[in-house]
């Protein structure tokens, strides 16, 4: 060959890379450690974030319940749960929730009349005998727990309905200083 028929002879176009089956293995290898990686870090974060407001849930509820019982109705699905109601024109109207995993309850307070009472009571399926006087039903724990203090010289009368699981089991006290206006103390347990 000469000079001039090696000046002649094109040059060959860069050829691209390999885009085949070749490729292939080191894409998936990247694909699987991404997809691995979002399996293990994104369960972990839930997990953690749900630790830290279960941490911070328990402060909570340990602080509302130092503050005492709320003013006003239980919500409706807090009284379809507990089974409680509330009678109406009912006055001084004060309920406080707790959760845990063995058991929740609701504590509820109100001032109610005779008549409505005595009318709650059967609408619960208890029968107004059924309260026996001077007995105080809701225990001290309970009682600590929202600030309610049983003890001194009142007319105490009290019952426990307790019910097949799941319903929940309800401690019944009521303050009958004045018949005509009692005073009345819940505390409605349930269990899963």
């Amino acid at each position: 060959m000469t000079d001039t028929e090696r000046e002649t002879v094109p040059e060959l176009p860069d050829l691209p890379e390999p885009s085949g089956p070749a490729s292939r293995p080191r894409e998936r290898r990247w694909l699987r450690l991404l997809v691995v990686f979002l399996l293990i870090t994104i369960p972990a974060g839930y997990l953690y974030i749900s630790a830290m407001q279960s941490r911070a849930g328990n402060g909570d509820a340990q602080d509302e319940a130092a503050a005492g019982l709320e003013d006003g109705w239980p919500s409706r699905l807090q009284r379809r749960i507990y089974e409680v109601t509330v009678p109406p024109y009912a006055e001084d109207v004060s309920h406080f929730e707790t959760n845990s995993w063995k058991s929740s309850s609701l504590f509820l307070q109100f001032t109610t009349t005779h008549d409505k009472f005595q009318q709650w009571l059967n609408d619960r399926g208890v029968h107004p005998s059924e309260l026996e006087a001077g007995d105080v039903t809701i225990d001290q724990d309970e009682a600590d727990l929202v600030g309610w203090n049983f003890g001194g010289k009142h007319h105490w009368a009290g019952t426990v309905q307790e019910q097949d699981k799941p319903r929940p089991t309800l401690e019944i006290t009521a303050n009958l200083d004045n018949p005509e206006y009692p005073r009345v103390f819940v505390v409605s347990t349930t269990s899963p």
